[in-house]
């Protein structure tokens, strides 16, 4: 029996900058409702800063993830068995594939915030899509799970 593939499961967290501007957001919401008295800039302070946390958590949530035979990717489930090639993009290149040299049929899970990533094509015949680009922080280590997925 050979040995199941490494654990690969990392989420695309919002950076610590985006934390301050929520709250800098509930400040600017309170400033807002000042001349509405005391109360009403509590509520301001309170309520634009969980509403901006609620966005950015939101929009960290997603994860990638290689699971037995399959790549979760946000929404995305696909199969190892679908997946070619798996190749590790450095700052530049990976700005370049987001730009660019992107092709409109690619599914791409980007976060800007991320410079590095990793670009898998996809060999599926019945699949237009034609490569997977996906943000990591962790791009050689997605790389090395996506190639024991292969081989297990």
């Amino acid at each position: 029996m050979q040995p199941s593939a490494p654990p690969f499961d990392e989420r695309l967290t919002a950076p610590r900058s985006w934390w301050v501007i929520c709250f800098l957001f509930g400040i600017a919401c309170a400033l807002m409702l000042l001349p509405l008295g005391t109360l009403p800039l509590l509520a301001g302070l309170v309520g634009g800063t969980v509403a901006s946390a609620v966005v950015v958590s939101g929009y960290g949530s997603i994860r990638i993830r290689v699971v037995g035979d399959a790549l979760v990717a946000g929404d995305a489930r696909i199969p190892v068995s679908a997946l070619g090639e798996a190749e590790v993009l450095e700052a530049d290149e990976a700005r370049a594939w987001r730009s660019y040299k992107a092709d409109t049929r690619a599914f791409m899970l980007l976060r800007s915030y991320i410079p590095t990533a990793v670009r898998v094509k996809v060999t599926d015949p019945q699949d237009p899509t034609p490569y997977v680009y996906l943000s990591t922080r962790e791009p050689k280590a997605l790389v090395a799970a996506l190639k024991a997925a292969v081989r297990a």
